[in-house]
């Protein structure tokens, strides 16, 4: 029986990760000064954005997947269309390739045993819009998945009406809509833009929304994201009475399954009852009272970190291969932080993934899970499945 097909649009990029594994840390940042010569290793080069991380991992984790990006005609867009075409030919047949414009880049600075950074150029990215996507195609698929409007401009300028065209006209195919969001500097025009309302024109166009904590809070609670930022890290302060607020105001705006990207902290996993999920698209759940009114919260699995390029985005295709393999909710969200965790066990992101049967394979041996104590009555520990979920 063959499985439901996917179309992963958006973003793309080429992402040029310079190897700063023999740096001295604190050195480093003494030495990250005008002027100064830091020498590294050689550079990795692979392609990224949502459209390579999801879309690629999404096509190694078994699932027929078909990428619809924007490129420009110059080598670096030369490159990307190659390391595409070296997971399979056919992956690069929906690339736009836009003569006028440069392909989008990003250096990524990543010294061991501190967060990244990036150097970004949006390129073909910022003129990406509704009618790139070829939406034939979507009416063949099970799944349409999109990801990082936040940097790709012409998807919220005007309020985000370019985004909504685009996911109206997605879901007027019948197929199940995903959006995944990225982090933006709130002094650039993205993040000067309107998130809340433009998540609020969107989302009911959304089936499954996988945004991470820090995104979505800022987007829908800026003054009370500043007041909390203020206090600490804000993933640090995140509690199940919070997420669950979220995920209730994601609801009332059309979401059917909200996933809460967590970082070290794991995946909040709720969904919604059971007759909105009957309007989910042709990648619905078969058991819909099985999914129906689900809430858990997956800590992560125990790795030793070389890098988190791509984790957020091999998550999300962890959960949407599940997904569309049929899975229960607590399988889904468990071979999302599995597949996460394969990810941040190499430098890029696509190197450190395994096949779908390696993978869950590696869970059934046992694999050991951080530690996560979430101390609310709401909430219990299930043994079996190595997660927790609500008493509610």
């Amino acid at each position: 029986m063959s499985l439901p097909t996917a179309v992963v649009a958006g973003h793309i990029c080429l992402d040029i990760i310079p190897d700063m594994g023999a740096l001295d840390v604190e050195r480093f940042q003494e030495t990250l000064q005008p002027g100064h010569l830091i020498e590294v290793g050689a550079a990795t080069m692979s392609t990224g954005g949502a459209v390579s991380n999801t879309g690629l991992a999404l096509h190694r984790l078994g699932i027929p997947t078909l990428l619809i990006g924007k490129i420009g005609s110059d080598p670096f867009g030369q490159i990307v269309r190659s390391l595409v075409e070296s997971y399979d030919p056919r992956l690069a047949n929906e690339m736009v390739v836009d003569p006028l414009t440069s392909t989008s880049y990003t250096v990524i600075v990543s010294p061991p045993g501190v967060d990244r950074l990036f150097l970004h150029s949006p390129g073909a990215n910022h003129s990406f819009s509704a009618d790139d996507i070829d939406y034939e195609l979507v009416s063949q698929a099970a799944l349409f998945h999109f990801g990082y409007p936040p940097i790709m401009r012409r998807m919220y300028i005007n309020g985000g009406q370019e985004l909504v065209e685009l996911f109206q006209r997605a879901k007027n195919t019948g197929v199940t809509t995903s959006l995944d969001l990225c982090y933006v500097d709130p002094a650039t025009e993205a993040g000067k833009a309107d998130w809340a309302e433009i998540l609020k024109a969107v989302l009911p166009f959304v089936d499954i929304f996988l945004p991470s904590f820090e995104e979505l809070f800022r987007m829908l609670h800026f003054d009370e994201f500043e007041r909390l930022s203020r206090r600490g890290r804000l993933l640090d302060q995140a509690h199940p009475d919070m997420l669950h607020d979220l995920s209730d105001e994601l609801f009332q705006i059309g979401v059917r399954i909200a996933g809460i990207k967590l970082g070290e902290r794991g995946l909040y996993l709720r969904t919604a009852h059971e007759s909105a999920l009957s309007g989910m698209g042709r990648a619905c759940p078969p058991d819909r009272s099985v999914w129906a009114n689900a809430e858990y919260w997956a800590p992560c699995f125990r790795v030793r970190v070389i890098g988190t390029t791509g984790a957020g985005d091999a998550t999300i295709a962890g959960f949407l291969a599940a997904l569309l393999r049929g899975l229960a909710p607590a399988d889904a969200i468990t071979a999302a932080v599995a597949v996460g965790a394969c990810n941040v066990e190499a430098a890029d992101a696509l190197s450190g993934l395994r096949s779908w049967d390696e993978t869950i394979q590696r869970v059934r041996a046992g694999w050991e899970r951080l530690p996560l104590i979430l101390d609310d009555p709401a909430w219990e520990w299930d043994e079996n499945c190595q997660l927790w979920r609500t008493r509610r």
